[in-house]
């Protein structure tokens, strides 16, 4: 068996097998090799030191990892929760938005069905009473019982004169009921093309005897404020007015009904109407002109008459 060998580096540096001592070299070479076996343990202890210092380091971030990954997994969990439960609000919503709608798609589609019956009640009821000489015209906002209600206020007042403010496919059907009564027609409109398009139409139904006439659009007071309306130099002559329909589909503005009553309100000759479009507020008064609401008419019409028109009727 070798026989251990022992360095001795406290003094002078030497190196013993057994009870014999080795040989370590030049003193230089002694120096040395003693540097580095003092240096030995140290290093040992630094890197230890530095293992340790990693490892802390290392459980350190695996604990922090491990709270992050907590809080993520409480997070997600949460949110898919959240998520289930919104889905579930959802489904319960949309269940009953379809409900509602298959209620309300049977309820619309029997409401659909009464009024296209009714229009087509109302079609039949106008060629019922008028035998037009050319094609109708076609288009238009005036649906058939709008223009039954028309036809319907025309031939029952009988009016002498009857001015449409607006024009367009109402005006022929107008022009035949007045043809019937001997009344006399006036139609006013803003629309250049649309005014062309309507002294057409009368003329190929033979009804020229129509006094069509085109303004331009010109600013006018109305209550205080300015409002785009017909040039009034075009309403020269208009007077004692039977019967005034104010088309508010033609004619301009959204409110047609003040500027119409400013103008003409009071060139309506004694018991005469105004028809406007239902529902209508209650027309403002013009200096001691006012209308009162009467009746509802065929569509979408509603007869005013003067307030001392009905004072009369009244007693």
């Amino acid at each position: 068996m070798t026989d251990p060998v022992r360095l001795q580096i406290l003094g002078p540096l030497r190196v013993r097998r057994g009870d014999a001592e080795v040989p370590a070299g030049p003193r230089q070479q002694r120096c040395l090799l003693a540097l580095l076996l003092a240096a030995l343990p140290a290093g040992v202890i630094h890197l230890s030191r530095r293992i340790g210092g990693v490892t802390r380091a290392n459980r350190e971030a695996v604990r922090d990892l491990r709270v992050l990954v907590e809080q993520l997994q409480r997070r997600v969990i949460a949110a898919v929760e959240k998520e289930r439960l919104a889905a579930g609000d959802r489904h319960q919503e949309l269940t009953e938005a379809l409900s509602r709608a298959e209620r309300l798609t049977g309820r619309g589609a029997e409401l659909l069905l009464r009024e296209q019956t009714r229009e087509i009640e109302a079609l039949f009821q106008l060629f019922g009473r008028v035998s037009p000489r050319g094609p109708m015209p076609a288009g238009g906002a005036l649906n058939p019982t709008d223009l039954l209600g028309l036809h319907t206020v025309a031939t029952n007042r009988r009016p002498g004169l009857t001015v449409l403010l607006g024009g367009g496919t109402a005006a022929v059907w107008l022009a035949y009921a007045l043809a019937e009564t001997g009344g006399r027609l006036v139609t006013v409109d803003h629309d250049r093309a649309r005014a062309e398009g309507t002294r057409v139409a009368l003329r190929e139904h033979g009804l020229d005897a129509v006094d069509v006439r085109h303004a331009t659009l010109a600013e006018l007071t109305v209550e205080g404020r300015a409002v785009d309306w017909y040039d009034v130099d075009a309403l020269d002559g208009l007077q004692e007015i039977d019967l005034l329909v104010v088309d508010g589909t033609a004619a301009p503005g959204p409110d047609a009904v003040a500027p119409a009553l400013h103008v003409l309100g009071r060139r309506l000759a004694g018991g005469g109407a105004v028809v406007v479009e239902a529902p209508t507020h209650v027309a403002p008064r013009q200096g001691s002109f006012g209308l009162t609401e009467q009746r509802r008419l065929t569509g979408r019409w509603t007869t005013l008459t003067p307030a001392q028109s009905t004072a009369k009727a009244a007693k």
